[in-house]
């Protein structure tokens, strides 16, 4: 018996080191809780909704398998070979044998390195194909998520899903799952070789079978929970650097760059510290399923030498040196994929962590979207109305409060009041931006409810007071994707607007670079371009939402003469808080607190001597003191 201590002492060791994972895999399953999941998907259906991008290409996969198990040969038919050239050369030894084993060696390896590359390079071009479609996907869900929706998820964050989350999942289709299918296959192959060759031998071998799988489950749940802290921080820095990237100027502007610095130091330091312990989750398995095969290797030796050497008959069967030279090229087929199936499942944990998160964006139901019956909107003649409209951003907390008003097609309309009265809120709602609790809201007399949102929205045109212009050229800001339109309508377009008179000053003229938020233009010359923009678009209600605000005077001329010439092509809502803009308006609406308190022309408004007569009185003699102010300040010499 004490011919077999060495083998009980390797048992032992296995058994010591599967006690103490038993005892943490239990630990970290009661603190599942604690650790701050997004969800909790199953592996299965993470499987099951990636497999759907991949079912088109089902055809090219069945090719890939048939590659695969061309290339496996090398692996299950390259031990037998190498045994017989050790039998061989043990016997009377002879040159053509040798050269015909080694002929065929190397004719089966080229095949598997041939199938190698095809496999590379189709995997390649399918799994790019699948991650497009997904980041396609993923785009246009987030396009269809409400305004409300948006504001309550970071930009960073959002940046991570379509990004590199997406990036981790094409692992799945251009290596992992192929991979995985390779692996099994060679370990079958392998361990039906070894039964065949020496089912004693196999028997040892198949003893360490059970611990790998109880380490891969463990590693499964270590790997899972490490990978999702890792994403966790990776978009918290992300959403940090979205934000904070942006508002650098502010940061700048109250000198508080060490302040930032230290918070970023810190979230830096969290994702560092998720990483190391992702690290030390891999460098745990990965010995421990190398300390397995080389127990297996130690355990071939020690048998097969003290068979051999004792010329021991196990089950019927003897031991040769070229059994045992095969059986160690065998196990070392055998747990080659064990060892590999560590590195991919570091990068499977990637991916279902990646997929977790990219699928719960794409699990928002989006809070406003078409009715059933939703109808085209071909025409539309610009008559507005609300009916009793009740609308509130948060619960019980009243922003517009019966509202009602009724806008004839081509009328010029303003809505005026205090800041939070509801006056964009009112523009808001007519767009579909938000959907309002009770009430209606009519266009043309058809409740905006029963019409399509794309259909509903193509016939306004919005102009804010933050204009935004994305990096491009001036023409492609003015255009925005719209087909079938000629240089000429664009020069005619910023002639209308009077946008023409700074662009024509440019070097390069509408092909002018348009650097990031349009920073390199002034707030007017953004404000000239959102017009240009709104008229090429043609829309039968035009919206501006304080777009007169901080313009300084000299533009404020062309933007008057602009607002003059647009309110003759349809409807027009404003809302302004300089209530000179607004004085030829067909109606004005003041709101006070969610209620139109008064309405009518500016003449009639001012006659009533009430809340909008105390506003214009107010900021009339606002401006003059601004005007004696000016003319009073001393000169420079």
């Amino acid at each position: 018996m004490h011919d077999y201590y060495p083998l009980l002492l390797v048992g032992g060791i296995i058994g010591l080191i599967s006690v103490v994972l038993i005892i943490a895999f239990s630990m970290i399953k009661d603190k599942k809780q604690a650790i701050g999941f997004d969800r909790h998907m199953k592996d299965g259906e993470i499987v099951r909704r990636l497999m759907k991008y991949a079912k088109p290409y089902a055809g090219k996969f069945l090719f890939v398998g048939f590659t695969v198990l061309l290339g496996i040969a090398y692996d299950v038919l390259s031990p037998l070979l190498i045994g017989k050239i050790t039998d061989l050369i043990r016997a009377d030894f002879e040159l053509a044998p040798l050269f015909r084993l080694v002929a065929t060696y190397a004719g089966i390896l080229i095949v598997s390195m041939a199938c190698t590359y095809v496999q590379a390079i189709m995997l390649q071009k399918v799994g790019q194909k699948i991650i497009s479609g997904m980041r396609e996907d993923l785009f246009t869900h987030i396009e269809s998520l409400s305004h409300e929706q948006m504001n309550e998820m970071p930009v960073g964050k959002l940046v991570t899903r379509v990004t590199n989350d997406t990036n981790a999942i094409s692992l799945m289709f251009t290596s992992l799952l192929v991979n995985l299918v390779k692996n099994l296959f060679v370990l079958f192959g392998v361990l039906g070789a070894m039964i065949a060759l020496n089912y004693e031998l196999t028997l040892m071998v198949l003893c360490f079978v059970p611990f790998i799988a109880l380490f891969s489950i463990i590693f499964r749940k270590f790997a899972r929970r490490a990978y999702r802290r890792v994403k966790d921080r990776t978009t918290d820095i992300n959403t940090y650097l979205s934000e904070n990237l942006s508002g650098i100027k502010i940061t700048q502007i109250f000198n508080r760059e060490s302040e930032k610095l230290r918070d970023f130091t810190e979230k830096s330091n969290g994702l560092g510290k998720a990483k190391r312990e992702q690290i030390l989750v891999f460098g745990i398995f990965r010995p421990l399923v190398y300390m397995l095969y080389i127990s297996s290797v130690l355990c071939l030796f020690f048998l097969g030498g003290k068979g051999y050497l004792d010329h021991t008959v196990f089950l019927g069967q003897t031991l040769e040196v070229s059994t045992i030279v095969s059986f160690y090229m065998y196990i070392n087929k055998f747990f080659n994929p064990i060892q590999n199936l560590a590195e991919q499942f570091n990068w499977l944990q990637s991916a279902f962590a990646s997929a977790e998160k990219v699928f719960t964006i794409m699990d928002i139901e989006p809070k406003i979207v078409d009715a059933p019956d939703a109808i085209e909107l071909e025409t539309v003649r610009g008559e507005i109305e609300f009916k009793d409209v009740w609308f509130s951003y948060l619960p019980d907390e009243w922003v517009l409060k019966g509202v009602s008003f009724h806008v004839n097609p081509k009328d010029t309309v303003a809505f005026v009041g205090a800041t939070g009265s509801g006056k964009t809120t009112i523009l808001s709602l007519i767009c579909r931006n938000y959907e309002f609790q009770k009430g209606e809201i009519l266009i043309d007399g058809i409740d905006i409810r029963k019409i399509k949102i794309a259909s509903l929205r193509k016939h306004f045109g919005q102009m804010l007071q933050d204009v935004f212009l994305f990096s491009g050229t001036i023409k492609s800001n003015i255009l925005l994707g719209l087909e079938g339109v000629s240089d000429a309508q664009i020069d005619e377009a910023c002639r209308y607007v009077n946008a023409d008179h700074f662009i024509n000053r440019l070097e390069n003229g509408l092909d002018e670079v348009v650097r990031e938020r349009g920073n390199n233009f002034s707030a007017g010359q953004r404000q000239l371009l959102s017009f240009a923009r709104t008229i090429i678009h043609k829309p039968a209600v035009m919206i501006l939402d304080e777009a007169t605000a901080n313009i300084d005077t000299e533009t404020e001329v062309l933007i008057q003469d602009s607002l003059e010439k647009m309110m003759n092509i349809g409807t027009m809502l404003i809302v302004a808080h300089r209530l000179s803009t607004i004085q030829h308006a067909d109606n004005i609406f003041v709101l006070s607190k969610g209620e139109i308190v008064e309405q009518g022309s500016h003449r009639q408004l001012l006659e009533q001597k009430g809340k909008y007569y105390a506003l214009y009185t107010l900021q009339f003699e606002k401006e003059r003191l601004q005007k004696q102010q000016s003319c009073a300040a001393p000169r420079d010499v």
